[in-house]
């Protein structure tokens, strides 16, 4: 992996200035993702292929024998923040979460970099590199190599590898109907996202923004091994209510969200400000006709259940008399906010938001 070395050394700048835009929000819109995917032709049948592209899941598994299966996916976007550090180390904490949705441990990382050398220093390129390098030292993995690009946006993330038991993966598919709905971190990374790109966040906001999105999931691991739970996947680009959604169709099970989400520090206040993201509109476009929404639901309301969560939360499925001891679990792990937010149903896919 190397980088050019501009001449003269760039000017600082912005690094959100950068791009058209930030983390998770960067995601295509899941209807422009699903029309893409169609055209791509059926795999062939694998028999060690445990997880694929059949269900939107958050990560491949490949059962490599009896004991152990590979979890392997990759995940990267443009700076959702200006300060290179922790840019870095939000794209690890996220590329990273995906291996823990799926109950694995990662076990190695590989850097993905695409930066505008012209105008960007080596030395902001390398914060953005030993930020994420902090994260996977953090999760016990090394960042054994990549690849680099000059590109004209700064992209940075991971191909991040781990394993899992092959009978303990965890997938969104395995949801069944009764099952408590736990979420593990807050809303409103999107909003927050939003206001520090028109200089409106304050000092506290971006403080809560950082401290949610460098937070790892590596609680996942363990639920892999927690009696009753059944299914997780995390909420991130798509919102709290596409990625509710996927898991209803993989299980083929309906939702109902029942209490409201815990929300960030200062959220409230902004969504009600109209601070909003252009992919929580594009989510909503993209999935509002499989979603029920309480009569009276405020928009900014609706607008935080669509919001992009940019290394956002587990959401868990698990049988109603494990939900006090998996919400135990999750908290003694530093999830303040977790919280059972709604339930899975018998019924065609959809979500219906009560609360």
């Amino acid at each position: 992996m190397s980088l050019a070395d501009p001449s003269p050394t760039p000017a600082p700048v912005r690094l959100t200035s950068l791009a058209h835009g930030g983390g998770c929000g960067c995601k295509l819109a899941p209807s422009v993702l699903q029309d893409i995917l169609k055209s791509m032709p059926a795999a062939a049948a694998f028999p060690n292929l445990l997880v694929g592209t059949e269900t939107s899941d958050d990560a491949a598994v490949w059962r490599l024998n009896d004991q152990q299966a590979l979890v392997a996916t990759t995940d990267f976007f443009m700076p959702v923040v200006d300060d290179p550090y922790d840019f870095g180390r939000i794209a690890a904490t996220n590329a990273l979460s995906d291996v823990y949705a799926m109950g694995g441990a990662p076990i190695l990382a590989l850097a993905i970099v695409g930066m505008p050398v012209g105008q960007l220093s080596t030395e902001t390129i390398g914060r953005i590199l030993e930020g994420g390098a902090s994260v996977c030292a953090a999760a016990g993995v090394p960042v054994a190599g990549g690849h680099s690009i000059d590109s004209v946006e700064p992209i940075y993330g991971l191909v991040a590898l781990g394993l899992v038991h092959p009978d303990r993966v965890l997938t969104n598919r395995t949801a069944r109907a009764g099952d408590v709905l736990i979420l593990t971190k807050a809303l409103g990374v999107g909003v927050l996202s939003a206001a520090f790109k028109q200089e409106r966040l304050s000092s506290e906001g971006y403080a809560a923004l950082i401290a949610s999105t460098t937070q790892l999931n590596a609680v996942g691991a363990e639920l892999a091994q927690t009696p009753g739970v059944h299914a997780v996947t995390d909420v991130t680009g798509f919102g709290l209510l596409g990625h509710a959604l996927e898991m209803c169709r993989g299980a083929r099970l309906s939702a109902a969200i029942t209490e409201k989400p815990p929300l960030l520090p200062g959220v409230e206040t902004l969504a009600r400000a109209g601070v909003r993201t252009g992919a929580s509109g594009r989510n909503w476009a993209s999935y509002g006709d499989a979603v029920r929404l309480r009569e009276g639901l405020e928009d900014w309301r609706r607008d935080l259940l669509t919001d992009p969560q940019t290394s956002g939360g587990l959401l868990i499925a698990c049988a109603p008399e494990t939900a006090d001891s998996v919400l135990d679990l999750v908290r003694r792990r530093g999830f303040d906010h977790a919280a059972a937010v709604g339930r899975l149903l018998e019924g065609a896919p959809e979500v219906r938001v009560t609360a």
